[in-house]
């Protein structure tokens, strides 16, 4: 990639770990929890969740440093493990890991517009939402680059100013309601499912490994953001929850089963009732620019890796970048899968769905490390504290994926529905004239 395309920093990799981060998972997640489980326990989930995700930061910091090329986790799986692996990953990135939570967000930031506006459909702004972005992030990538930075301060700003207010003017008493349906124990389905939430809510970690050409230093920069991004992220989300579960019973949480409908979220709830009616209506304001980041940085990074795929055969050249710009076949690829799912799936079957498809491809990512240590001498070979980071993820990973999947025979069925069809596509893509002239990175990498 030419020297003038690198313009992204350690801030702008920051942003965009953080910006990819906090969306609607942690404004809806809560709520589903706490039907179930009592506050002390959210609280605990959302610990745990957040040392997960820091581990997984830090198993792909190291796995980065060896491979710092776009493309997420089509790239390290195929270059690390086998082509196929990184391929059934790359389809999951387009038909959930990305699209989904585009499409959630855009659905979000259309629904509290609709507080504002009451004769607005959000489905349609939202869809509305995802085309604009779409052909901003289609443009060069110095103007795509300049418009994620400036979204990305205007949400740091106003959700930073969302939980000062809900830390200053909410309950500071540790709270003692009890949930609807108690759950008996940490290894309960319903703690498991509470895991997926939160696995949803902290997905993101990990963006910058997807513009990773991007970069001005790569191998440096990359590890850097993800830790100090994904460090940031999860005290905010623990400072963020602790204003929820002080303040909402878990009546009041329900409402997130009527989010679509009723356009409400937890956030909604607490500003209005902190401050009233003002309060709602701010909050509406500060949730309409909090998603429309969210959505410009997924569509932002999710692109780079289809565009990846482009690149190596398994995807037509048109979804490809051009010298200096941005993949715009495959943004508006993305686009348009996230708008369909707008209009066909329910979120909180969504949360869970993408919980697990992304736990799984990430836990593959994060045990890559192992083989790193195996086979990379010097800087590239991971470190003992890497090892531990990873075993720490992929055991987390296991776990919940066994707990979840034995527990959900849809789940079951829909993961393996997933695979399937990235299966036969991988087969049948080694068929087709873009696929006869594929070029690796793995000798340059391992240099």
């Amino acid at each position: 990639m030419p020297a003038d395309a690198k313009s992204l920093g350690l801030w702008s990799g920051i942003g965009l770990v953080v910006a990819n981060m906090i969306g609607a998972g942690v404004f809806l997640s809560t709520g589903f929890m706490a039907q179930d489980l009592g506050p002390g326990t959210i609280l605990v989930a959302w610990l745990v969740g957040g040392i997960v995700a820091l581990c997984g930061a830090k198993a792909y910091a190291a796995v980065s440093k060896a491979i710092p090329r776009s493309g997420g986790e089509y790239r390290l799986l195929s270059e690390l493990i086998h082509p196929m692996v990184g391929y059934a990953a790359g389809w999951a990135s387009l038909l959930v890991g990305f699209s989904a939570p585009v499409a959630v967000d855009a659905l979000a930031a259309g629904s509290f517009a609709q507080t504002l506006w009451p004769n607005v459909d959000a489905r349609w702004l939202g869809a509305g939402l995802i085309v604009a972005l779409s052909l901003l992030h289609a443009s060069r990538l110095g103007f795509s680059h300049w418009t994620q930075n400036f979204l990305v301060l205007v949400k740091g700003t106003l959700v930073l100013a969302f939980t000062a207010v809900g830390l200053i003017a909410g309950r500071h008493a540790f709270p003692a309601w009890q949930p609807v349906n108690p759950a008996q124990s940490f290894t309960s389905p319903a703690f498991v499912r509470g895991l997926f939430f939160i696995a949803f809510a902290f997905s993101g970690w990990n963006a910058a490994v997807y513009a990773a050409d991007e970069f001005r230093q790569p191998r440096k920069t990359v590890p850097r953001a993800m830790l100090i991004g994904c460090g940031a992220v999860v005290l905010l989300y623990l400072l963020m929850n602790w204003v929820f579960v002080a303040n909402l019973t878990p009546q009041q949480a329900s409402a997130v089963f009527a989010y679509e409908s009723k356009r409400v979220t937890l956030g909604h709830l607490i500003m209005k009732q902190l401050i009233g009616d003002v309060g709602a209506k701010a909050m509406s304001i500060i949730a309409i620019a909090l998603f429309i980041s969210a959505t410009s940085a997924m569509i932002f990074a999710g692109p780079r890796i289809y565009a990846a795929m482009a690149s190596d055969g398994f995807l037509p050249r048109a979804f490809g970048a051009k010298e200096n710009r941005a993949p715009a076949a495959s943004t508006f690829l993305q686009g348009a899968i996230s708008i369909i799912l707008i209009f066909t799936h329910p979120v909180q079957e969504v949360l869970q769905n993408i919980g697990a498809v992304l736990t799984l491809f990430t836990g593959l990512t994060a045990a890559a490390a192992f083989r790193l240590r195996l086979e990379r001498a010097g800087a590239m070979r991971a470190s003992w504290a890497d090892l531990m980071a990873a075993f720490v993820y992929v055991t987390s990973a296991a776990w919940m994926l066994y707990v979840g999947l034995r527990h959900s025979p849809r789940l079951v069925a829909w993961i393996a529905v997933l695979l399937c069809i990235s299966v036969a596509a991988y087969a049948l893509s080694s068929r087709k004239p873009w696929a006869n002239s594929r070029e690796r990175g793995s000798a340059v990498d391992r240099k």
